[in-house]
């Protein structure tokens, strides 16, 4: 008998001053039979930190099939011809999956938060130096593993992000966030 998805509904309030973003959003997540509670978390942390502001013309910013279905991501945006203008992976993918997204997409963003990230992007970071569109991140596992907390059936989360820091609150538990950018020789060498 399958299991079937646990269903998580968050109210995020962005004030991401580093993009000039200030945004309500009402998000429904499934959250996937194997899915953590940590991925769900980075999952919303990720949206919130590439939601585009309002009156982007490139479409909304979506949750995808990712465990689902492997032709999909964690997280996309499509323009309103259905190209693909953002493709937002988790986890640890392999390099055939960033390269073969990075073809797809007009950028493609890896958020990474296992423990293992530094011994996963040494066996990966060459074969993908060349992909110009690709962003890897790496949130540090105990960082990640705090968001957690914040886990719950319904949240109403505050989330601010200011010179690379991300603070996520619900008025009681606050965590902290800050994001490495892995691939920073990659992307600015242009």
């Amino acid at each position: 008998m399958a299991l079937n998805a646990t269903i998580r509904k968050a109210q995020l309030q962005i004030a991401d001053m580093d993009r000039h973003a200030y945004l309500d959003q009402s998000v429904t997540v499934a959250q996937h039979p194997s899915e953590t509670n940590e991925r769900v978390m980075v999952r919303l942390l990720a949206l919130a930190l590439n939601m585009p502001p309002a009156g982007d013309d490139d479409g909304a910013l979506a949750l995808a099939k990712g465990l689902w279905d492997a032709d999909e991501p964690d997280l996309w945006q499509k323009d309103l011809t259905g190209s693909i203008v953002h493709w937002i992976d988790l986890g640890q993918p392999d390099d055939r999956r960033m390269t073969k997204a990075a073809g797809r997409a007009d950028r493609v963003t890896v958020y990474s938060f296992a423990a293992s990230t530094p011994i996963w992007w040494q066996g990966v970071s060459k074969k993908v130096s060349r992909l110009r569109n690709l962003r890897v991140w790496e949130i540090p596992s105990a960082q990640s593993q705090s968001l957690t907390e914040l886990c719950q059936r319904s949240m109403s989360l505050q989330v601010t992000a200011q010179d690379g820091h991300v603070w996520i609150t619900d008025g009681q538990t606050t965590c902290e966030v800050t994001p490495i950018l892995l691939n920073a020789d990659s992307v600015n060498a242009k």
